[in-house]
């Protein structure tokens, strides 16, 4: 397993696993595969581009398959910057149970831990998603907040539990 920045030359493996995990998997995530679909190559490439040690997309690889991928993001106004936020994360199912999950959050933490005045880092859960919700809590994160229907898919309500790893 290889775990990396994704940069330009990944832009279409990385947007193929993001359609897979919300066309496949479409619970975790607040966007939709139809508000993707079309999302110009372009757009995603950008992203890519634009990568800094405070916001990127990592990617898991197994050989040369992206097998996962994590979003971090620092906060970019003065009086949150203490606060950064994983805002997406999936593993393709055929690579589950290998650790590529725990490895990509682990490595976000250490690059958290290496921004100078960054002291928490939060992320939210579908708090049904016991796999993910138990993977994060044994990382070490903690849960300071639930929102009871925080997502509506047709008549379908999906609470979110927040979550915070303390870097300080």
């Amino acid at each position: 397993m290889t775990i990396r920045v994704l940069t330009e030359p990944d832009a279409e493996t990385y947007q193929a696993l993001r359609l897979r995990s919300l066309k496949e998997d479409p619970d975790p995530f607040g966007a939709t595969y139809d508000e993707w679909v079309n999302r110009p190559m372009a757009q995603v490439t950008e992203r890519l581009r634009n990568a800094t040690p405070e916001a990127y997309l990592l990617g898991a690889f197994e050989g040369d398959t992206l097998a996962g991928i994590i979003a971090f993001t620092r906060d970019t106004m003065r009086k949150f910057r203490h606060k950064g936020s994983i805002t997406s994360m999936y593993v393709a199912p055929e690579a589950r149970g290998k650790g590529l999950a725990r490895a990509l959050l682990i490595d976000v933490i250490a690059r958290g831990r290496e921004l100078a005045g960054l002291e928490q880092i939060t992320l939210s859960v579908v708090s049904d998603n016991t796999a993910a919700r138990n993977l994060y809590l044994s990382a070490g994160f903690e849960i300071f907040g639930t929102e009871r229907h925080a997502m509506k898919d047709g008549d379908r309500y999906l609470d979110e539990d927040f979550m915070v790893y303390w870097l300080a």
